[in-house]
């Protein structure tokens, strides 16, 4: 079956239930389909046809989840973007996928709005301000408000030819090389990957027969997500994959999903208490946020059942912390990339099965792994090496990028680049990010990229991007330059060079001047000298941001 069917269906036997709580605006799935179903016609009101690409350009609201559902039932593809996206950013993103429209938010419009310049871009569309994303600015000129665009629209779905092999995302991520690309998420791949994920937390087969839902009875009753009854609370972006699916997989389980907004400890905590969350994720660095809060000690959390833990390993210390914080929680971590919808391995959603301390779980249902050598030879129980993956939620490979596509979706299997191994247990445990990428705070931050960037600058000759390993944060990125001749050298000026080009999860937060970059004989860079060089702490002559 096609998303845009599950979803639909999904609303349908959903009704009356609390879909979304976005500060006092609650919507009900039935609602959810009626808001939505107004926005897709919209969209096909402005010419919008199957495949074509709508750019959602939001924070996190009520009203991101209104216009995902929209475009899908538009039949168009969903390209989520940052809403701190730089101009320039933005508009690569727009001529890389084509898109014919796009959703904002008044805060953000203006980026998007010089973006646009010399693309494809027909529509801009502005949501109103809400509790999670309240609007500070008022409507700017030469776009229409969400409410006059849907005003007399059908809140019916449209006749639409979408198919499983559709494309429903075109998500941004990096592989290996740190070459971004927008990766092919088809609708088959999602349903997949919800589908795995419904029996391994909810205890439950998911299908649609004749246009209705149809579940199987639950197995047992101590499952991670109870359908129609789970409380889940969004933190992380929704352009984020892991937040786009775990939304996803919410909606499919009929249950609520309450946007916290900007995110900090106090608040969190506060919301799981007086809302009775059940279920909420996110990555380390949030957790560890938690764990330094105050509240954390003497709110009552108790509600909670599952704390899920992604986007980058968590390690012992503050796994043990959340265990203490939330003591009826299951504490489950997972394995996932976009080129695998979000989701490869996990732990089962149950209270009693088997746990080990740093392994991100096993395999969902229909999911394979193996770990290579670079013969591509399987290697056995605790051999380090390459992971690869197999499953209905591998994705279709990258738009545009052939060849790219060919190097890492092979006879099926999709090449993660990460370094793992698996114990003899069938456990999974991620060693290394490949190449070098770095994670900070659960984004994947692209040395190649900031390189790239540093050296446009007129005072740097030779750049080089490390990560220093930083336990609140995962990496910071580190830059090693080397100036030009004659350069009056200010760091300060380069930090803020950089932070201007990108977004703020990617500024370089540390700036080391060298005479040279060590390379090996045939001039790469060895990046392995440079963080071996690292002092514990930085220098006086170093500068943080």
């Amino acid at each position: 079956m096609s998303l845009t069917e599950l979803l639909v269906s999904t609303c349908r036997y959903h009704g009356g239930r609390v879909a979304i709580e976005d500060g006092e605006e609650r919507l009900s799935y039935t609602r959810l389909l009626e808001e939505a179903s107004a926005v897709a016609n919209a969209l096909r009101a402005d010419g919008v046809e199957e495949g074509d690409v709508v750019l959602l350009h939001l924070p996190n609201s009520a009203w991101w989840i209104v216009s995902y559902v929209g475009v899908l039932l538009a039949g168009a593809t969903v390209s989520p973007a940052s809403p701190l996206q730089p101009a320039a950013g933005l508009r690569s993103q727009l001529v890389e996928v084509g898109a014919v429209a796009a959703i904002s938010h008044p805060d953000h419009a203006a980026s998007l709005l010089t973006a646009r310049e010399g693309t494809g871009l027909r529509r801009v569309v502005v949501v109103p301000g809400s509790d999670a994303a309240p609007a500070t600015v008022p409507v700017p000129a030469g776009v229409l408000a969400m409410r006059d665009w849907t005003s007399d629209r059908s809140t019916e779905p449209p006749a639409v030819a979408v198919t499983p092999e559709s494309v429903a995302h075109l998500a941004f991520t990096g592989g290996t090389t740190g070459v971004s690309k927008a990766v092919r998420v088809l609708h088959r791949n999602i349903v997949a990957n919800i589908a795995q994920s419904f029996a391994w937390r909810t205890g439950r087969m998911l299908g649609v027969r004749d246009g209705a839902i149809a579940l199987t009875a639950a197995v047992r009753d101590d499952a991670a997500i109870v359908v129609g009854r789970t409380v889940g609370l969004t933190v992380a972006p929704l352009y984020h994959a892991q937040a786009l699916y775990n939304m996803a997989l919410m909606l499919s389980a009929g249950g609520t999903t309450i946007l916290l907004g900007r995110f900090t400890p106090d608040r969190m905590l506060e919301r799981i208490e007086q809302r009775r969350v059940t279920y909420t994720n996110g990555s380390p660095s949030m957790w560890h946020a938690l764990l330094a809060c105050p509240q954390a000690q003497t709110r009552d959390l108790s509600s909670l059942r599952v704390v899920s833990s992604g986007a980058a390993p968590i390690d012992g210390e503050t796994m043990r912390g959340l265990q203490k914080i939330f003591p009826s929680a299951m504490l489950n971590e997972g394995y996932g990339l976009t080129e695998a919808v979000a989701l490869v391995t996990s732990t089962p959603g149950y209270y009693d099965v088997r746990r080990k301390l740093g392994s991100v779980g096993q395999p969902v249902p229909d999911t394979e792994i193996e770990i290579r050598d670079d013969a591509g030879r399987v290697l056995g129980p605790g051999e380090r090496g390459e992971l690869w993956v197999r499953g209905p939620q591998v994705t279709g490979g990258y738009h545009g990028h052939d060849d790219l596509t060919a190097e890492q979706f092979v006879d099926g299997w999709l090449r993660t680049g990460d370094i793992a191994y698996v114990d003899e247990d069938g456990f999974l445990f991620i060693c290394d990010r490949a190449k070098d990428v770095l994670l900070y705070k659960g984004y994947n931050v692209y040395p190649r990229e900031l390189e790239e960037l540093l050296v446009q600058h007129p005072d740097i000759d030779v750049a080089a991007v490390v990560g220093r390993d930083d336990v609140a944060v995962g990496q910071v990125p580190v830059a090693f330059v080397v100036p030009r001749d004659g350069a009056h050298f200010d760091v300060d000026e380069v930090l803020r060079f950089v932070a201007t080009r990108v977004a703020p999860y990617q500024k370089i937060r540390e700036v080391h001047v060298v005479d040279k970059v060590p390379t090996s004989a045939a001039g790469k860079v060895l990046k392995k000298i440079l963080r071996a060089s690292l002092p514990g702490r930085p220098r006086a002559d170093d500068h943080l941001r």
